[in-house]
């Protein structure tokens, strides 16, 4: 069957990152229950044969867009620069809060995944290892060798849970209000004040 002139396809460049776009919406509204080749083809706007054209099997769509999930997380926080000041970390952890709640829905299904599926277990265990080293490398680089790796482990879990609640509906504001009770404590740990670094 042809496609239709509305339909994108593998010539124009946009029918992959449309189909992986569209797996973290869908996933987002329906589950990975909810997740079919003709949701995400619908969604997407693309012909349901491309997936099999660019990814080749359902799991390897969901794993695609997985990858490109966590790496929109961390670019859009900046968890790889460590602001360097109060109101730089509550902006810039605030900006990926409001960026896009899919992606973020759609990582958390993914966590929930992980418990009934062991073969996604491993890829989260290492999302979330991912998460911590980059957090701890920049706040390394920030404050210095002495804040320690369990120590990042502790500032992401506070950092993951504010993001679950925001999803929850708790008020951006109270968010970025406890963001910033958090940058207090990071800076009292390292030995600074909540000025500029």
């Amino acid at each position: 069957m042809a496609q239709s002139s509305s339909k994108r396809g593998p010539g124009d460049g946009s029918g992959r990152d449309a189909l992986i776009h569209a797996t973290i919406s869908v996933v987002a509204a329906k589950g990975l229950r909810g997740l079919t080749f003709r949701a995400v083809a619908e969604a997407a706007g693309v012909n349901n044969s491309l997936i099999a054209h660019y990814f080749g099997s359902r799991d390897a769509l969901i794993e695609a867009a997985f990858d490109q999930a966590v790496h929109e997380s961390i670019d859009i926080s900046h968890l790889d620069e460590f602001p360097d000041s109060r109101e730089g970390f509550i902006d810039s952890l605030g900006a990926m809060l409001a960026a896009n709640a899919d992606r973020e829905i759609f990582v958390y299904e993914m966590v929930l995944a992980a418990r009934r599926r062991p073969e996604i277990a491993e890829r989260v265990t290492r999302l979330y290892d991912d998460y911590v080293t980059t957090l701890s490398e920049s706040l390394r680089r920030a404050l210095g060798d002495s804040f320690s790796e369990e120590r990042a482990r502790y500032a992401f879990a506070a950092l993951d849970g504010l993001v679950l609640q925001r999803l929850a509906g708790v008020p951006l504001e109270t968010i970025r209000r406890t963001l910033g009770a958090l940058w207090d404590d990071v800076m009292s740990y390292a030995g600074n004040d909540d000025r500029a670094l």
